[in-house]
């Protein structure tokens, strides 16, 4: 009892002495008086500490009608401060009274909407924005914020930061509650029966454009109607304000009625596919929609269409139910793409070597027989060799006869001995001796361009005649009646055709046959010409702009022979007179390169187009510099630069000194 006694005389001390404190009233008039002594002042009767920047001079002018409490005195005092350009800015214990411009960056109080501050309080505070984007309302706030404050926002989190004074503040966060209001714009679906939704779309976004004169247009980003046609699903998707949706929601409900006859015509022009090979497709997939919309029970002859092709102008004439006939404009819009093309440079590299060797010695001795005739006594006749002995005595008895001296065979021949006619004693003996070397290089580099998956082909040759047959009837006479041979024509040199297929990504499927053939040298026995071919037939898969090796070939050929007489071709040293060597060795090598390339855009074909151009013009311009003129007196033609017209004469008629360095854009594409 005593313990409660001695507390309430406490408080009762207490608020003795804090009464006369509360209840103390200043009276503030003031003219011309300096600044410092108004602080003075506010700090003796608000028992505040203030810390007075060194800027914070000037002379103040307060007029009071009234008696005022320490807590009006001090926002008073505030309203001078913000008067003057001056904010004080608590800090701890203390006040500091510091220049507007630096108030914002000191330790201004945050505050919320529980404690938004008072007066002229510099508070710094966060407004959440719900509705709005908070970037979307700086624009329209920065007017209303003095250049001292401070307006920002984040997106981030969709808040707005505003540091100025409390009662500013509370305005503009009143401001931001009226324009943060759920807007009654809406989505609307709605489902066409009868129309096409891109025609209804269509048609209303000219009704919108086309207002009338005196009516602004709202644009969709202030509450205006947005369309947006769902083709999939053949519908409309309706958005804006609800009087712009109810608007629009009539409109559609009347264009989305049936037609009064059972079909409708249209005219479809294609871009890149080809009309009458689309007929096919679109009648397939108009025959399925016909079966389900006679499954649902349509009125009789509303589902028959028709289409027929126009090639003159690559169009299709399509008549159809609305149903069907967007059916069909989706599969066409899906069709009717560009292509892209195929560039593909194959690489065709064939080495081959042929080497032979060949030494023998033949003899012959002609003596008398038992019978005193003339006939050969002794002879040694190798195969082997280009030229035998035997044949060599048959052409020395012509040359005795009067005969011609026939030619010999490809190699060296050395021989001596006697040859008489009438004589009883001939002899003869010959070194045949051949060494031949023959090295054969062929490199062929096609180029071919072509649609995806369209087949295309070149062929780089000569169309040979072969006879295949002949007929000669002999009448009555000895003479031949109606004599003829047949003929048939072959294509001989190379051939490449090629069927690429783009795949997902960038893969290429390549069907490729190639073909190499030439006319062979001559072989005994042959009826007619012989041919050598080299081909491939293949499917690979490669990636766009990478090598690929189709095939390749590596033979070597050895043959050796050797010929000799028995016993004595076996004698050291000596038994080389007595024999006949030969060898041929045959190395070939063929590899076939391809390096395919996508072009999918115009850019992309006139670049590499622009390659191969200026590569051959650098080479024409190499050959002028050069002298390579079968007609001195008069220059070559050369190519223009790319993009002159190839009608007209080039600009320049002499080569300067650095137009082969401008043109040698080589396209080599194997050394990269």
């Amino acid at each position: 009892m005593k313990t409660t006694t001695r507390i309430l005389l406490v408080l009762v001390a207490w608020f003795a002495q804090a009464l006369p404190l509360s209840a103390e009233t200043v009276t503030l008039n003031l003219k011309d008086a300096d600044i410092s002594a108004l602080i003075n002042t506010v700090a003796e009767v608000t028992d505040r500490n203030f810390i007075i920047d060194p800027r914070v001079k000037g002379k103040v002018t307060v007029v009071s009608s009234r008696p005022m409490d320490s807590e009006e005195v001090y926002q008073v005092f505030l309203s001078i401060l913000k008067v003057h350009g001056f904010a004080a800015v608590p800090s701890g214990a203390v006040i500091k009274i510091v220049p507007d411009v630096n108030a914002k960056q000191d330790s201004i109080p945050t505050v919320g909407d529980r404690a938004p501050g008072r007066g002229d309080e510099m508070v710094t505070r966060v407004v959440q924005v719900d509705n709005v984007a908070a970037a979307q309302m700086v624009p329209i706030l920065r007017p209303l914020v003095p250049q001292q404050g401070h307006l920002a926002a984040y997106p981030a989190t969709n808040v707005l930061i505003i540091s100025d004074r409390a009662s500013n503040v509370d305005r503009l966060v009143s401001i931001i509650r009226r324009i943060d209001q759920v807007s009654d714009s809406e989505i609307e679906v709605i489902p066409l029966e009868h129309a096409s939704a891109n025609e209804v779309v269509r048609v209303l976004t000219s009704l919108e454009r086309a207002a009338p004169a005196g009516k602004a247009k709202v644009p969709a980003a202030a509450g205006g109607p947005v369309l947006v046609a769902d083709e999939r699903t053949n519908s409309v998707l309706l958005g804006g304000d609800r009087a712009a949706r109810l608007r629009l929601r009539a409109i559609i409900s009347h264009l989305d009625t049936p037609l009064d006859a059972g079909g409708n015509t249209d005219v479809v022009y294609l871009r890149y596919a080809e009309a009458e090979e689309l007929v096919s497709v679109l009648k397939g997939v108009g025959k399925i929609e016909e079966k389900e919309v006679a499954g649902k029970g349509a009125a009789p002859g509303r589902s028959e269409f028709d289409i027929q092709a126009d090639a003159a102008t690559n169009a299709l004439v399509i008549t159809a139910p609305p149903d069907i006939m967007r059916s069909l404009k989706r599969v066409i819009s899906q069709l009717d793409v560009r292509r892209a093309q195929v560039l593909v440079d194959a690489v065709i590299a064939e080495v081959s070597l042929d080497t032979a060797r060949e030494l023998g010695v033949q003899w012959v001795y002609n003596g008398v027989g038992s019978e005193g005739g003339e006939g050969p006594v002794g002879l040694i006749n190798f195969t082997n060799t280009g030229n035998t002995i035997a044949d060599v005595i048959n052409s020395a008895a012509d040359v005795l006869d009067g005969g011609t001296l026939p030619t010999p065979a490809g190699n060296i021949l050395l021989g001596g001995g006697k040859v008489e006619k009438g004589s009883s004693s001939n002899y003869l003996a010959i070194l045949n001796a051949l060494a031949s070397d023959t090295n054969t290089n062929i490199l062929s580099t096609p180029t071919l361009v072509t649609l995806d998956n369209e087949e295309a082909e070149i062929i780089i040759g000569e169309n040979v005649p072969f006879l295949t047959g002949s007929f000669t009837s002999t009448g009555a006479g000895d003479s031949a009646t109606n004599p003829f041979q047949t003929i048939q024509r072959e294509d001989i040199g190379l051939t490449l055709k090629i069927k690429p297929q783009i795949n997902e990504g960038n893969a290429l499927k390549l069907d490729i046959e190639q073909e190499v053939s030439s006319i062979a040298d001559s072989v005994a026995g042959a009826s007619d010409l012989i041919t050598s071919k080299r081909a491939i037939k293949t499917s690979v898969m490669v990636e766009d702009g990478e090598v690929v090796v189709l095939g390749g070939l590596i033979e070597e050929q050895i043959n050796e022979s050797v010929q000799k007489v028995p016993l004595l071709g076996d004698i050291p040293l000596l038994g080389l007179l007595f024999q006949s060597r030969g060898a041929d060795v045959t190395r070939k090598n063929l590899m076939v390169f391809i390096h395919p390339v996508i072009m999918r855009d115009a850019a992309v074909t006139a670049e590499y187009t622009n390659s191969k151009y200026n590569y051959l013009r650098s080479l024409q311009l190499g050959q002028d510099q050069e002298g390579v003129n079968l007609m001195p007196s008069k220059r070559q033609p050369v190519l223009p630069e790319w993009g002159e017209p190839l009608g007209q004469p080039p600009i320049h008629t002499q080569p300067k000194a650095d137009s082969q360095e401008q043109d040698a854009a080589v396209y080599e594409w194997a050394d990269e």
